[in-house]
């Protein structure tokens, strides 16, 4: 008997990782249990009009730096805030994201995972402050 061979689902994790730590790989991780990653990866120019700081590495090498993930199958260039149509555009099945997205809702599909505890970017970027400043 033949193996009905399935089209894995395509599955979208939306990223800054303007410092990529364990949280981001732990979340796309689980995402690969779910089939391929695609990760829509935030622009500078986004990051700096959404977040109002440069992100510390440039677009491409952060570009450069996630595709090089196992779990991440292509990554593509993005708004800070992502919408139905991008999703639709992407041909997107399950849309997945951190704990710290709850309040938005999608008609595509979501899967919302927990923060991992303790870690983000924005805590490793305070803390390298402190470290700075007090040398």
């Amino acid at each position: 008997m033949k193996k009905i061979k399935r089209k894995k689902k395509k599955v979208m994790v939306d990223l800054s990782a303007t410092i990529l730590h364990h949280g981001h790989i732990r979340l796309l991780k689980k995402a690969s249990k779910l089939g391929n990653v695609y990760v829509a990866l935030t622009t500078d120019k986004e990051v700096k009009s959404y977040k109002n700081y440069y992100p510390e590495i440039k677009y491409k090498f952060r570009k450069e730096i996630v595709e090089s993930i196992k779990y991440v199958k292509k990554v593509i260039a993005s708004k800070a805030v992502i919408s139905e149509k991008f999703l639709k555009k992407n041909k997107v099945d399950i849309f997945v994201r951190g704990g710290d997205y709850r309040k938005e809702k999608f008609k595509t599909k979501t899967i919302i995972y927990s923060r991992t505890r303790n870690i983000s970017s924005s805590l490793i970027r305070k803390s390298s402050t402190k470290i700075h400043v007090k040398r």
